[in-house]
């Protein structure tokens, strides 16, 4: 679950045809409050990089509180349980991009916002398990992020299906449920978590955080992108303190990981699972070097170039 609840999109401008983007901001909108109204249950797919997954979600809403289930079927039995966003346990390892936190699914999405960033357009109709679906594109107005398609469903506006697709064309993931009930709401004995399910302190990350010092900046951030947070912890391991920058556009997210490598030989990286990319590299500060890392869902190229405009308060001349 991304920077939409539930899902992850995709582009497809190519089938656009005529449409009035004010439909696709409306339907944006009712996206943006459905999983906080709607209650349901259903079982969906999930792939990425040509893997497949299939999972049971059991979702409800009540007494303005939203509970949430999510068990994964294929191999050993893996969930997570939350509360309003936050995990109330964690059994194994949910494949990427599915078992992080919750907390874009409190936020509601920002059409208008949106539309500065990104062509919005409803494109089509069609059916997805058994229900009937509008198709709502989401194109970028530059190279710096994503598109999407989202098939929503048209009495709930919840996500059927989403497709997210590279600035290649490339697919790079898919969302689809294969069944879903709006009709009966989940039970308390459906949100039961199973025996392996270990419990999750939630004070314990929050109480090892603090906010991170202004020193850090980029020089060169892509349109629309704010920063949302900023954080400091230690590591536990090799106890070095790290400094996380994090930005948003509404829809797109990633993160900027600052460390210091503590004159210790470390190997910058350029990898992408899926949507997500992980670029690093080495920053010279009057201090020692920091190892600089974006991770989000963006191109590699846009992370290539936010890693390089990291600029810091001791960042060292330049030779």
């Amino acid at each position: 679950m991304r920077a939409i609840p539930l899902l992850t999109l995709l582009l497809s401008s190519w089938f656009a045809l005529p449409a009035h983007a004010d439909d696709a901001q409306d339907w944006l909108t009712r996206l943006g409050r459905a999983e906080q109204q709607q209650s349901f249950q259903g079982t969906f797919i999930y792939e990425r990089n040509g893997s497949f997954s299939t999972h049971d979600i059991w979702h409800l809403v009540q007494n303005g509180q939203v509970r949430e289930r999510l068990l994964q079927l294929d191999g050993s039995a893996q969930e997570v349980v939350r509360v309003d966003g936050h995990a109330q346990c964690v059994s194994g390892t949910l494949v990427a991009g599915l078992g992080n936190s919750r907390d874009a699914a409190s936020r509601s999405l920002d059409p208008q916002k949106l539309n500065q960033f990104y062509e919005l357009a409803v494109i089509g109709k069609s059916r997805v398990a058994g229900r009937n679906a509008v198709v709502v594109s989401i194109t970028p107005r530059d190279h710096y992020r994503y598109g999407f398609e989202l098939h929503l469903d048209r009495a709930t506006a919840l996500p059927l299906k989403s497709l997210l697709l590279s600035e290649q064309g490339q697919l790079l993931e898919r969302f689809q449920f294969v069944r879903l009930n709006t009709s009966a709401a989940p039970t308390d004995r459906d949100l039961q978590p199973g025996s392996e399910c270990t419990p999750v302190a939630p004070a314990r990350s929050k109480a090892a955080q603090t906010p991170a010092s202004n020193a850090w900046h980029l020089d060169w951030l892509p349109p629309g992108f704010v920063l949302t947070g900023n954080t400091s912890r230690k590591d536990p391991q090799t106890k070095s303190t790290i400094d996380s920058l994090m930005y948003d556009d509404g829809l797109a997210r990633f993160s900027v990981f600052l460390e210091s490598t503590d004159g210790a030989s470390v190997t910058e990286t350029r990898t992408q699972l899926g949507p997500t990319v992980a670029v690093s590299r080495h920053l010279n500060t009057v201090d020692g070097e920091i190892m600089v890392t974006v991770v989000g869902e963006i191109p590699i190229g846009t992370a290539e170039r936010i890693a390089l405009s990291v600029r810091g308060e001791k960042t060292a001349a330049k030779p």
